[in-house]
Formats: C-alpha cells, structure tokens, sequence
C-alpha cells in the first residue's frame, strides 16, 4: 500500500473512528485501525467488536492495498506533523513507514487479515432520513437511557419503524422520554430493535447538521450511514441488544386533570439553583402549583434551603408533587422550544412533559417530605 494524503483528511477519518478502540483489549489487532486504499479514497476501520466505525476520506493512492496500524500512535504521530501532505506506505511485513517534510515515522502494524470482517446487510430493511432529523430525536431521548446493567434491555434506544413512523424511545424505569416523527417507509421496511447506548453515544457525535443518513438492519446488527454531498463518508455497525422491550405505552398516563404552559428557559434555570440545595439524601424538588404562580422548593436538612416562584398561568385548585430536579432538567434542556407543559394527575401519579409537537415525557414523583 502507497498513497499521499493531507493532515485534514488523515485527522478527519482518525477522529471519527478512534473512539471506539478500547486500551484494554485481549485481541491486539482491536487496538489497530484498519486502513484500507484503493480508488482515490482511504478507509479508516476500528472495531471493538460490538460497534464497528468506518470513515472514508479522499487520497491519492499510488499502490492499493491495506494493513492494520496502532490507532493511538498514528493518531499522536499525524496530530503532532507540521501540515502539508503525508506519504504513507506499508510493506508486506505490514511496517508502515511515514513521510512529512523533514518527519520520518516507522509504525509496527498486523496484516489487514486478522481485522474482524465487517458484516453486510440486505436492502429490504432500509430507512433514508436526514442527520440533522435524527439528530434531534436522539437529543431528546438518549438522556433517558439506563446504564443499570442488570436491566440490559434498557441500555439502549428503542428505534421502531411502523405505519409510517419512526419511534424512539429511552426509559430507566423511573423516567419515559419517546419522540416519533413520520417517516417514508416502504413495506419491507417496518420493524423494530435496540441501539445500545455506546453506539448511540457515537452516533450523537457523529451526525451533522447536513447531508443523510441511511439506516439498515437485520436479526442482530444494524448500521447507519452518514452521507455528505460526496457519498457516504462514516458507516457505523453495531449489535442490537437482544430482549424484548417492555410495553412503554403502560407507563403513559391517562388523560390529565391540570396542563401547564410554563416558559422552558425559565423553569430550567430555576431548577439549576434549586437543585443547588439538595443532598444524597434529600434529592427532590417540590413544585407547588397555586394560583397563578408555581413555588419551586429544595430542603436539605444537613445543607439548607431554596424557593423561588413562577408566574404561570394555573387556575386549578392547590397542588404539590415532588421530583428528583435532574429527571427535570435532563428534558429542558435536551429541547429547544420556548413554551413546555406540564401535565399533571393528582400528587402521586406520574407527571408528563410535552410540546407542541412529537414530544412526550413521562418522570415519576417521589414522596413529599
């Protein structure tokens, strides 16, 4: 393998793909990018064997072929060179050497054969959207998702795909985040699956304000390409967490007796200082709602107090419920709206935040003191 790159390209494709490669790993061909030149393009391949990146970046390649070269030193070696274009080229020991300027770098890799395969997938379950869509689905969901490893079925996005509809939902049992917006789908492409949070964090790092993303799947893995104007430029594979998810639409209350427009900003930053006087052991806020006003309060016996009001437009009659302050500010401030509402029962059911739009929020209250 020969080629001639720039520093951007090289840093660009590296960035995308380094996080996934793990520094303890009993396979050392996991610590290794897998770079892969043919046609005018290089892909940057690093797996640790749940989620798998590939970013393709543009090259002059002068000899096709591919190794494996140790992420991290590449990486420190390409961040540190003075810019300008880069000559790599890999012999069949896979050494591969590295010329900048004055620079010269030799790198230890293994053969590109010992790098896991990445799988294929069909093109019947196929969904095209845009990044900048999903984007905001998974700001709005993937703050729900609950790192209780012994739940496994909930460390990760539920993604459904069904009557023109594409659902994502995040729960850790105590609080309910779904989003759902119409989608074109064709008939082969309904279904459902589990994105575990890994992937999903990768995801929320990889996708852009422009361009697509074409998501496929199958039994136990799915990918997700990200397209610029020049084609696809990152493909990520990951493993579908396997279990049932449980019926969220339980969780979901019955109709309201109190819905409350309040200012989301305002609210926000009035639970940040809120949540400034609770402990370990006194980790909630009270909401009390009267007329026209909401009283937000915090009691730590062993750290103090705060309470502030809000003017809201209430006219029901006097009611109080509790929540942890952090499954409040989570949602406010994945959202971008100016306007939210809060719906409530009584003091013990759960409360629900929406928008006007594809939005719903479902925390469960804790016990007034």
């Amino acid at each position: 393998m020969n080629l001639i790159i720039t520093k951007d390209q090289v840093t660009a494709g590296l960035q995308a793909v380094q996080n996934i490669v793990t520094s303890r790993t009993t396979l050392p061909v996991l610590s290794n990018v897998l770079m892969r030149a043919a046609d005018g393009k290089v892909e940057f391949t690093a797996t640790d064997l749940d989620v798998t990146v590939t970013c393709a970046v543009e090259a002059k390649v002068l000899k096709p072929g591919a190794t494996t070269v140790p992420v991290k030193k590449l990486f420190g070696i390409v961040r540190e060179l003075n810019g300008g274009e880069i000559e790599m080229e890999s012999d069949e020991k896979n050494v591969t050497s590295i010329r900048c300027g004055s620079s010269y770098f030799k790198i230890h890799g293994l053969a590109a054969e010992e790098f896991p395969p990445s799988p294929t997938f069909k093109d019947d379950k196929k969904v095209v959207l845009t990044q900048e869509g999903v984007r905001g689905m998974l700001k709005k969901t993937s703050f729900a998702v609950s790192t209780d490893e012994a739940r496994y079925v909930l460390n990760g996005i539920f993604m459904s795909f069904k009557e023109g509809k594409m659902t994502l939902v995040a729960t850790d049992g105590r609080r309910l985040a779904l989003v759902d917006e119409e989608v074109d789908l064709s008939e082969t492409s309904s279904g459902e699956f589990i994105v575990p949070a890994k992937a999903i964090s990768e995801l929320n790092r990889l996708l852009q304000d422009k361009g697509e993303i074409e998501i496929k799947f199958g039994e136990n893995q799915a990918s997700f390409a990200l397209m610029d104007e020049k084609g696809i430029s990152v493909l990520l594979i990951t493993k579908l967490i396997d279990g049932n998810y449980p019926n969220y639409r339980q969780v979901i209350p019955g109709e309201a007796k109190e819905r409350v427009p309040v200012n989301r900003e305002e609210l926000l930053q009035a639970l940040r200082r809120a949540e400034i006087m609770t402990s370990e052991k006194a980790n909630s806020v009270k909401l009390a709602f009267g007329r026209n006003q909401l009283a937000i309060t915090a009691n730590a016996p062993e750290v103090g107090e705060a309470r502030e009001n809000i003017a809201v437009n209430y006219k029901g009659k006097e009611m109080a419920i509790a929540f942890n302050p952090r499954y409040l500010i989570d949602p406010l401030t994945a959202l971008a709206v100016d306007e939210v509402f809060i719906e409530l029962i009584d003091e013990l059911s759960p409360g629900v935040i929406r928008i006007n739009g594809p939005f719903l929020y479902v925390v469960m209250p804790m016990r007034l003191s």
